[in-house]
């Protein structure tokens, strides 16, 4: 049965190197290349991949909230992130959004060839150092556990947290001690960061990722 591959990468360079690491999967074809979140998602509906070979760090949409969309619209993909950033925030950061394997920029060809296949299979491929830490946490190790949406501040934190709760934004001004208008605009913002549509998702998300009541 042949293996279906989507490159999600905004550099050309590394966009060829992975072309081979596709070819030398058996049964692999490469069906699209997407320099882009918002291309990755409109290519993931059009070719129905079985992996995508995801980058996090892009213009516009990023790596990860395009691996939540992709995952949301086709939950049988599996997601191969491959990138440079290897703190914790983006590790579970992925790994919230559906990520079924993380590597970094850097591992010989072999390795991700290997990482594929096996995530394609259904296992979760991580790489050593990045392995470490997801058990650290889980074992109750972790020096500081990581908070869900690191791009928002203190207080956008706040307001995404009441507006999960079911907090309007007149609530929210008043527990806050803050103008309605200053909600609004803080509202916007995170609804920007997040690449959310509306508040509606922006709170689905909140919830799902354990914030609110």
């Amino acid at each position: 049965m042949t293996l279906r591959v989507l490159i999600v990468d905004d550099h050309p360079v590394f966009r060829s190197g992975l072309r081979g690491a596709v070819a030398a999967v058996a049964g692999a074809e490469l069906v699209g290349e997407a320099d882009n979140g918002a291309q990755a998602i409109a290519l993931a509906q059009d070719c129905r991949p079985d992996v995508v070979l995801m980058d996090l760090q892009m213009d516009g949409i990023s790596g990860v909230e395009a691996t939540r969309r992709i995952r949301a619209l086709l939950p049988d993909v599996a997601v191969l992130v491959l990138t440079m950033s290897d703190d914790d925030e983006s590790v579970f950061a992925a790994v919230r959004a559906g990520a079924s394997g993380y590597l970094l920029k850097g591992v010989g060809e072999s390795e991700i060839t290997a990482a594929i296949a096996a995530v394609a299979r259904g296992e979760a491929v991580f790489g050593a150092g990045v392995a470490r830490r997801l058990l650290d946490t889980v074992a109750g190790r972790s020096a500081a556990v990581p908070i869900p949406f690191p791009e928002l501040t203190g207080r956008e934190q706040q307001v995404l947290s009441l507006l999960a709760s079911g907090v309007g934004n007149a609530g929210i001004a008043s527990r806050l001690t803050v103008s309605p208008k200053t909600v609004r605009n803080t509202v916007s913002t995170i609804l920007s960061k997040l690449n959310a549509v509306d508040r509606d998702e922006a709170i689905a998300r909140a919830r799902a990722a354990g914030l609110g009541a």
